[in-house]
C-alpha cells in the first residue's frame, strides 16, 4: 500500500465516551473550532473581565469567572443567582456569540439532545491549584435542557458523580477540545473538578478555560 492511500484514509472524529444515562464525553469535539473559540472569550471578557466571585457563606471562589448571555450565573453574600445584569458594572452581561451559541447546540445534539437553544454561558479559568467542589447545576429554570461543558488549555480531572452528594464519583481527564453534554436522567448529578495540575499548554499556557453553556430560563 502506498504513501498516497495512507494520505487519502479519513482522519477519525471526535469518540464519543458514554459517562451515564443521558450523559457523554465528546472527544476532540470543539478543537477544530478552539481558535474562533478563543477569539470570542477574548471579546467577552474584554467586556466583562474574570472576576472571583464569593459566596453565600462569605468565601472567595477560588476560580476566577465571567458570563456571556441573556443571563449571568453569579454568587455573592444573598445567594446564588442567574442576572441579566454584570453586578460589577450594572450593565448587561454580553451577548453569546455566535460561535460559542452554534457549538454548544451541535455538542447538545451529538450527545442526543437536539434544539438546544443555551441563553446563558458561564466562563471559569482554573489556574495551577484551583478546584471546583462537588455541586449540582440546579439554579436554572429549565432541567429538561442539558449542560454543555467545554475545556480548552490544560489538562483538568473531571468529576462526575450520580444524583447524592455521597455518591462514587468517576475520575474523567479532559483536554483541549473535550466536550461533555449530560441531561435527561443526569441532569442533576453531582460533579466538579480536581485541583488542576500546573503544566504549560501550547496556546494558553498555566490554564484551564472551561465553558459551561445552559438554559437557565424558560
Amino acid at each position: 500500500m502506498t504513501l498516497d492511500l495512507f494520505a487519502s484514509l479519513p482522519l477519525p472524529g471526535p469518540q464519543e465516551e458514554p459517562l451515564g444515562p443521558g450523559a457523554t464525553l465528546l472527544r476532540g469535539f470543539a478543537l477544530a473550532q478552539s481558535s474562533e473559540v478563543l477569539g470570542a472569550i477574548a471579546e467577552v471578557t474584554r467586556q466583562a473581565p474574570f472576576r472571583h466571585m464569593t459566596t453565600p457563606g462569605g468565601f472567595r471562589m477560588s476560580v476566577a469567572m465571567t458570563n456571556c448571555g441573556a443571563v449571568g450565573w453569579v454568587t455573592d453574600r444573598t445567594g446564588y443567582r442567574y442576572d441579566a445584569l454584570d453586578p460589577q458594572t450594572g450593565l448587561r452581561w454580553p451577548a453569546m456569540p455566535p460561535v460559542l451559541a452554534a457549538l454548544a447546540a451541535r455538542a447538545a445534539s451529538r450527545g442526543g439532545f437536539a434544539d438546544f437553544r443555551p441563553d446563558a454561558c458561564l466562563i471559569n479559568r482554573y489556574e495551577p491549584g484551583t478546584r471546583l467542589s462537588l455541586h449540582q447545576d440546579k439554579d436554572e429554570q429549565d432541567h429538561t435542557a442539558p449542560v454543555v461543558s467545554v475545556s480548552l488549555g490544560l489538562q483538568a480531572v473531571f468529576l462526575f458523580g450520580g444524583p447524592r452528594r455521597e455518591d462514587k464519583t468517576r475520575p474523567i481527564p479532559v483536554v483541549h477540545g473535550d466536550v461533555v453534554v449530560w441531561g435527561g436522567v443526569s441532569r442533576l448529578w453531582y460533579h466538579g473538578v480536581r485541583p488542576l495540575k500546573d503544566g504549560d499548554h501550547p496556546v494558553l499556557g498555566r490554564q484551564r478555560i472551561n465553558l459551561t453553556f445552559r438554559q437557565a430560563l424558560r
